[in-house]
């Protein structure tokens, strides 16, 4: 080859397309293809209606001591009094109005006025304190040492890991999301993956014969740049007989990852594109191609839809208050436009969206922003969701309370597996088949926290 050939940009270009393509592919090789017949024989009843789940990643660790704060009296002071610097003043806070009391009053941010206006029409729920959990731990459990904890408990990487596969005591290879796609994938008719990620490669949404096909803000990545000669010429060549068992896989993956670009991409440009406005942030521009994807879901052959959206930056120990504002007005808003597309596809109620985030933050400030903690509150928006209510148990605010570890770190009082499994049951995932999906269910009390429909 001359060195002219290696050096082709043209050439280059064309190879990273090509593997670009060949990954956003729900089918590894005929193989796993054939895998769905397996599904087939296990899979859950039929279904006739159509169910979406969307994953939201706040990715950093978010600080919701300022997302949900309380207003009453006590409550505020005991915040105020640890939170110092990054306190935000009750004339600021965005009262909400819960349909169900605790005897404490309760306001969001000032960033999330979006966020209000959901929670307060009835299509918004918070969950307090919820965390991974291998058990249930108390404050004198983990003290004494007696509780089973997660692994690295404060690292970034391994509780992200455990937030989206559920698993936290054990080496996951699959997400829950994955696992319930597992079950439900039959109920589709269609090669692309009913599991989609806006926010490229994660674990939450790999199953043991299903696989997240990755799209951009745009659509499908597609083998970009090629002329029609030269795509065919690409199809020509893969249609050849493959003797060698990896130019056979290879040759398989790209014939359907050009197949499943080709579906995707004209059930995109046949669809409406919602009139709703979105931030025109990351966040915003995901969310608006996740509610294109779930629009076109009858042209993709879809009843059952799973996708992943994330964003980054909430790791803010520093120069918080005017990053975490900035943050917040992006979330409050991609969050209230989506659920507005919703509404103008007239899927509302079969659209369930869900934050999850490494962890908590502590509640004392370190003089610039927070550190690293571990219970934090979390929120779940759609149609089908009880809204209007707080869920779990609201901490008690207080540095060496009841609910801290001692430096101001909640220590949950929800697990993630009742979390998830409260969305997955709605999703269809049966009580039968709770455990595949969930093996450390049982541990906990509350295998359903109620927030759904």
């Amino acid at each position: 080859m001359s060195r002219k050939a290696k050096d082709d940009p043209t050439r280059r270009e064309f190879l990273r397309c090509a593997a670009c393509a060949a990954v956003g592919t729900t089918a590894i090789s005929s193989t796993i293809f054939d895998l769905r017949l397996i599904n087939t024989a296990v899979a859950q009843s039929v279904v006739t209606d159509y169910k979406a789940l969307v994953c939201l990643f706040l990715f950093g660790g978010n600080d919701a001591n300022n997302l949900v704060i309380p207003t009453s009296t006590t409550e505020y002071n005991q915040y105020a009094s640890a939170r110092q610097n990054l306190t935000i003043p009750t004339a600021s806070i965005l009262p909400i109005t819960p349909t169900v009391s605790d005897g404490r009053t309760y306001g969001l941010h000032p960033s999330c006025v979006g966020l209000q206006t959901l929670f307060n029409t009835g299509k918004l729920a918070i969950l307090s304190n919820v965390g991974t959990l291998v058990g249930p731990v108390t404050r004198a459990t983990y003290l004494n040492r007696t509780a089973a904890l997660p692994p690295q408990l404060f690292s970034h990487n391994d509780q992200q890991v455990q937030w989206q596969t559920s698993i936290p005591d054990a080496p996951a290879r699959t997400g829950w999301g994955g696992r319930a796609a597992d079950l439900l994938y039959a109920n589709n008719a269609s090669n692309v993956s009913m599991n989609i990620s806006l926010a490229g490669t994660n674990i939450f949404e790999v199953g043991a014969s299903v696989s997240p096909y990755n799209v951009g803000t745009n659509g499908s990545v597609g083998l970009a740049n090629l002329s029609a000669s030269r795509l065919q010429a690409v199809k020509d060549i893969i249609a050849l007989p493959h003797n060698n068992l990896y130019e056979q896989g290879f040759a398989k993956i790209t014939d359907t990852a050009i197949q499943n670009n080709a579906l995707l991409s004209n059930a995109l440009t046949t669809t409406p594109v919602p009139t709703t406005v979105f931030p025109n942030t990351s966040l915003g521009n995901q969310l608006k191609m996740i509610a294109r994807l779930i629009a076109a879901r009858a042209k993709l052959g879809h009843k059952r839809q799973i996708f992943f959206a994330s964003v980054g930056g909430y790791d803010l120990h520093g120069a918080q208050l005017t990053a975490h504002a900035n943050l917040f007005t992006e979330l409050s808003g991609s969050m209230k436009a989506f659920y507005d597309a919703t509404v103008e596809y007239n899927v509302a109620d079969s659209v369930t969206t869900f934050t999850a985030s490494d962890f908590g933050r502590t509640l004392p400030s370190n003089g610039l922003g927070s550190d690293h903690g571990w219970g934090s509150h979390q929120m779940i928006m759609g149609g089908a969701v009880q809204g209007q209510r707080m869920y779990g148990t609201f901490p008690t605010l207080a540095v060496n309370g009841p609910d801290d570890t001692s430096t101001g770190r909640w220590i949950p009082s929800t697990s993630v597996d009742e979390y998830s499994a409260t969305l997955a049951r709605w999703f269809g995932v049966s009580n039968t088949d709770m455990p595949t999906v969930f093996p450390n269910l049982s541990r906990f009390a509350r295998p359903d926290l109620g927030f759904m429909l």
